[in-house]
């Protein structure tokens, strides 16, 4: 039980100075891009409230808290040999490196779209949901801030992917700086995808902060978290975009 609970210590740690480091460092060119002469980089015309990235900063260290306990929950799963996580990046061969991350993507994206939208049903919205859209006009602190309970469900997820899909500890490691990296840039408020990417076929289906900035504003639509084509399958996709 000791080396369980340093163990949640050291991811709560890790995960601290990742969301501080990543969410600050962007926060710093979000504050940049503001204080020039020309605010039409910025997405949402909304003023940010009162205390929010206060408030945004304390639900981001409460989620925190909860993602270092399914962290270690999964490392010690993985030091039991419990998981699905091997180290030897032949053991399924090269080619089978970038299959897994896709498959990690798409499975973990199916997940989300269709969690998100029950989160927004009006029985689960006000328990669930409601603390991070209280963040109208988001900031690269809007990233995890999350009530504990759509902490948990969104964290629930990966701990089940790695008991049972083949993923190399390189790829996971890839996979969880880029979760960070999505989240933030998605609430960053400032669109830093360019044109030319965003209007090409990729590009369409990659959701970036212009995506995400409309299910702010407009709450029923852009559901998604990397990809828009569970939004263009069920007909939830913003008609902005």
């Amino acid at each position: 039980m000791d080396n369980f609970l340093s163990y949640i210590l050291i991811f709560f740690l890790i995960l601290l100075v990742r969301y501080f480091m990543t969410a600050g460092l962007f926060y710093l060119y979000y504050l940049n891009t503001k204080n020039r002469n020309t605010s039409a980089e910025i997405l949402s015309q909304r003023p940010v409230k009162k205390d929010q990235i206060r408030n945004e900063i304390y639900w981001s260290i409460i989620s925190s808290a909860i993602f270092a306990v399914f962290g270690a929950l999964v490392y010690w799963l993985w030091l039991n040999d419990l998981t699905a996580i091997y180290l030897d990046p032949l053991k399924y061969s090269f080619w089978y490196l970038p299959l897994s991350l896709i498959i990690v993507f798409l499975v973990h994206e199916t997940y989300y779209y269709w969690l998100h939208r029950a989160m927004h049903l009006q029985k689960f919205y006000k328990i669930v949901h409601k603390v991070h859209h209280q963040s109208l006009s988001t900031t690269p602190w809007t990233a995890f801030s999350f009530h504990p309970w759509e902490s948990i469900l969104e964290a629930l997820i990966l701990p089940i992917i790695l008991l049972i899909i083949p993923i190399n500890i390189y790829v996971l490691f890839f996979y969880l700086i880029f979760m960070t990296f999505s989240s933030v840039i998605n609430h960053l408020d400032i669109e830093v995808y360019p044109t030319v990417f965003r209007k090409s076929t990729f590009g369409k289906l990659w959701i970036g902060a212009t995506h995400h900035h409309f299910h702010h504003k407009e709450f029923n639509t852009n559901y998604g978290l990397y990809f828009t084509f569970w939004d263009k399958i069920m007909g939830t996709e913003s008609n902005k975009m």
